[in-house]
């Protein structure tokens, strides 16, 4: 068998697989918990996610030693792209198991791996995300919250407030990028930190959003404590580690993304065509341009995977946050278009709802995890060299890069 037909064998069993365990009690998932839909089915999706790992297939790009399948690149896409198509739900492990794990991997000590990991590949703990703040969203470098060490203890002690903290109220544990060294200013004297949120000094405090669901907290450290053994990399180092981290998010944890976008395409297409919306030539016209964007964001991310395993980024990488969030944003703007003057009517139907929150919540992702003028400002910087005084003053809205 050559490769070709490896492949296309392991798409048939991946397809097979979801056909025969995302059914009963598991059927209701389907296509649920993406973006604006995280609240939905918490302990059944962590059900289910325990399922996939009973079948062995999360963290499947991972090496086996490390309880993964150890899957080659491309063997990994068609996973992603068979999950999707079969109408997967949203991971309440993302985080765990495309960040913090490859991280760990990578720069983590032999006893923080095997504490860590095995428990990110059973669907067991979960982990969020403690990197922005209210003065420190996407100025990273700008993080207050400080980290200081009990010598009489040995533990870091953390005082300090994260934000936009998504799945924080389903986790037991956050990773912390935080201050260590007084005096310290921008990308030097941090840390990078594993926190256990079940303790005295740590509070969580949900987050309504405006399509109506609470799936980011604020979280607040006031004395919360965490062992040395849970310093990834060195004090000072914490800039570099959670630098790489946000490098293995640039990649093939996006190619699920992107299928899940595909789907939210086809139920603006099905939303026009029930509406009587397509014959309108600009919506034809958007219509058509979002499938080109798609396939343009997917070939694109592909380019990427030749990066590091270190998680650095090659120069394609750059654009993929400042791409998607502005493409996201305009089929967001074109699913209420679809729907017709009803779209602004609420009516308990989920094809229709869904793509309501799709418009509601992606108000948001030209400012999460970077906004479009910092994004500018990086991919200036990083992927073109250009020098301060030539790079972008107004950031336009276009999605095309």
């Amino acid at each position: 068998m050559n490769l070709a037909e490896q492949d296309e064998a392991f798409r048939t069993e991946v397809a097979q697989w979801m056909r025969d365990h995302l059914r009963g009690k598991f059927e209701c998932l389907r296509h649920r918990g993406g973006a604006g839909d995280e609240d939905a089915f918490p302990a059944l999706r962590k059900e289910w996610e325990q399922e996939l790992a009973a079948g062995k297939w999360t963290c499947v790009g991972w090496p086996q030693a490390y309880g993964g399948r150890g899957l080659s690149v491309a063997q990994q896409i068609i996973f992603h792209e068979e999950y999707a198509r079969a109408g997967g739900p949203g991971h309440i492990g993302h985080l765990g198991e495309t960040l913090l794990g490859p991280t760990l991997i990578a720069y983590g000590t032999p006893s923080q791996k095997a504490r860590f990991l095995p428990g990110i590949v059973a669907g067991t703990e979960y982990w969020c995300q403690g990197y922005s703040e209210p003065g420190a969203g996407s100025d990273l470098a700008n993080v207050q919250t400080r980290a200081r060490l009990d010598q009489t203890t040995g533990e870091w002690v953390i005082d300090g407030q994260k934000v936009w903290t998504s799945l924080a109220h389903e986790s037991q544990w956050i990773f912390v990028v935080a201050r260590c060294e007084p005096g310290s200013q921008g990308h030097k004297g941090l840390i990078f930190l594993l926190v256990p949120l079940d303790q005295p000094g740590v509070e969580v405090r949900p987050i309504r959003q405006i399509t109506g669901s609470c799936e980011f907290n604020e979280v607040f450290f006031d004395g919360a404590r965490t062992s040395a053994e849970n310093v990834v990399g060195e004090p000072g180092e914490g800039w570099k580690i959670a630098m790489a981290l946000l490098g293995f998010e640039r990649g093939l944890s996006w190619i699920g993304m992107q299928m899940h976008f595909e789907h939210q395409l086809q139920l603006v297409c099905k939303a026009a065509r029930e509406a009587g919306t397509d014959k309108i030539p600009s919506i034809r016209a958007r219509i058509a341009d979002a499938w080109m964007g798609l396939k343009v964001m997917h070939y694109n991310t592909l380019r990427t995977l030749a990066g590091g395993q270190d998680g650095s980024l090659t120069r394609e990488g750059y654009i993929i946050k400042y791409y998607w969030s502005n493409w996201h944003r305009d089929l967001g703007k074109l699913a209420l278009d679809a729907l017709g003057p009803e779209g602004d009517i609420f009516i308990d139907d989920f094809s229709r709802t869904r793509l309501q929150q799709v418009f509601l919540f992606s108000r948001s992702d030209t400012i999460v995890a970077g906004t479009n003028e910092v994004q500018l400002n990086i991919i200036a910087e990083r992927a073109l060299g250009m020098p301060k005084e030539m790079r972008p003053q107004k950031p336009t809205t276009e999605t095309r890069v």
